[in-house]
């Protein structure tokens, strides 16, 4: 049994949780991995795993080969990623995390161009909005919208969004235009509940910074679900433009308080290290800031 392939499956099957996730990641079979796994601790006579039918977890032993196995695969991948920069090809998997709405709006229609010209490249794209740990689940690049904060991570700007306070001129008839941000309050709002600021809304307008403590009527992880309502009629949002802009620009949706601006964010894209920097790496954020770079979600005017 090759030791390398042995290592790589245990990993997964701990950093995944299962033999499941792990045998998906792999393009194995979860009976495939689970004998690789048996095999391997045939091989050592321990016992790496303890499994039952509802959860696993690590023996001492077991803790002790995981940590080791992750130096010595990680060694393996600087040695390739080393070996493929000095050839300069764009080859291999890529492994890349982005946001849910930016990933189906924006970036699901350039993975054509990206796989047209770097054929010999496996695209892998993990669509979510929680923040992945972009080194202990072996992402390559995360697209990560934020204003971002010092970090041991590496990153760069590929755009720019806004947030912005919109709703339909149905429901602004039936409820009132607010004349302040304090008027939310009394508001039926739409909040994202992974807003960094939580329920509390912040804007920059001619008395200065505003914070307002907002009373959802609607509260969900999905921003789409948020716009879904808003068209809908039933209340106010707080989107970036990234997303909002196609309604704006219909009338479907209309600006609210514009004098009053919220957070405007970066699009970066982030990534472990500068360090042998693979041609793949390479060529996927050349590829982002080129496509991206045109866009003017930062500076998108009000309706």
């Amino acid at each position: 049994m090759d030791r390398f392939l042995e290592m790589r499956v245990f990993t997964a099957v701990v950093d995944a949780g299962s033999f499941v996730k792990a045998a998906q990641s792999l393009d194995l079979s979860k009976a495939a991995a689970s004998r690789i796994v048996a095999d391997l601790e045939a091989r050592l006579g321990v016992r790496l795993l303890h499994r039952t039918t509802r959860r696993q977890s690590l023996t001492a032993e077991g803790e002790v080969f995981h940590a080791r196995s992750k130096e010595l695969l990680a060694s393996v991948d600087e040695a390739e990623a080393e070996i493929t920069e000095r050839t300069g090809r764009a080859v291999g998997l890529l492994k890349v995390s982005a946001p849910v709405s930016f990933g189906m709006l924006h970036l699901a229609p350039l993975w054509p161009g990206f796989m047209l010209r770097h054929p010999e490249v496996e695209l892998e794209v993990n669509l979510s909005d929680r923040m992945v740990d972009v080194v202990e689940e072996g992402i390559d690049v995360a697209v990560r919208i934020a204003r971002l904060r010092n970090s041991t991570l590496v990153s760069r700007q590929l755009s720019s969004t806004r947030l912005v306070l919109c709703a339909s001129k149905r429901y602004l008839r039936k409820h009132g235009t607010p004349r302040h941000p304090h008027d939310l309050a009394q508001h039926q709002v739409l909040a994202y509940s992974l807003l960094a600021t939580g329920d509390t809304w912040e804007f920059t307008g001619p008395d200065g910074v505003v914070s307002v403590r907002v009373r959802p009527r609607l509260r969900t992880n999905s921003g789409d679900t948020c716009r879904a309502v808003a068209l809908g009629h039933e209340g106010i949002i707080l989107q970036p433009s990234f997303m909002v802009e196609s309604d704006l620009e219909s009338g479907a949706l209309v600006e609210v308080l514009p004098q009053y601006k919220s957070l405007e964010l970066g699009i970066y894209a982030v990534y472990p290290t500068r360090k042998h920097l693979s041609p793949k790496v390479r060529a996927l954020i050349d590829y982002l800031a080129g496509s991206l770079a045109k866009k003017t979600w930062g500076a998108l005017s009000p309706i």
